[in-house]
């Protein structure tokens, strides 16, 4: 594998993947069907993935929930008959303005303040790690040297950090998760 692949692959394993979750709960608010939600799922990762073969985004999720946003956008255009809410929730399908509204300044605001009060009921040593990863965009390597843990340790501190967000934020807890 040639190292723009494996970069790729590492990027899109690292940024890409850890966001279904959140993707998942995207798909399901906005879809009556919630059976092509795996299908919608696969259709973003290809687009995301097809997308970054030309050019790594420097900030993945916006990358890849804007992708989504276009791919609903994508499937009600093919509908002949479009229900209310996704005009509504997509803005009558027009062209996303390049600055966000009002509206949307008040709701990414609050995201962040439940993204930042769920942080902090995440354990400690996850939540060093998370936000080091994700916040300060440190290796793994890095980490564990800052950490003075293992690189693998830090691997299960990212993971145990994000599962517990995803449980706090979604309310869909998948296994008991240990403390640190």
């Amino acid at each position: 594998m040639s190292d723009a692949k494996g970069d790729l692959r590492a990027w899109f394993l690292r940024e890409v993947l850890p966001l279904e979750a959140a993707l998942t709960q995207f798909f399901r608010n906005r879809r009556r069907n919630h059976a092509d939600v795996a299908e919608l799922l696969q259709e973003v990762y290809v687009r995301v993935y097809e997308s970054a073969l030309t050019k790594l985004p420097e900030v993945a999720r916006p990358f890849v929930f804007a992708i989504a946003r276009n791919l609903l956008a994508d499937k009600v255009r093919q509908q002949k008959i479009v229900p209310i809410e996704f005009i509504e929730d997509l803005e009558g399908l027009g062209v996303a303005a390049d600055t966000p509204g009002p509206e949307a300044q008040l709701l990414a605001r609050e995201e962040l303040r439940r993204v930042q009060q769920a942080l902090e009921l995440i354990p400690e040593r996850a939540r060093e790690a998370f936000i080091l990863f994700h916040a300060k965009g440190l290796s793994q390597r890095e980490i564990a040297v800052r950490m003075n843990i293992s690189e693998k340790t830090v691997s299960w501190h990212l993971k145990q950090g994000l599962g517990a967000l995803a449980d706090i934020l979604y309310g869909e807890p998948s296994v008991k998760r240990g403390r640190s």
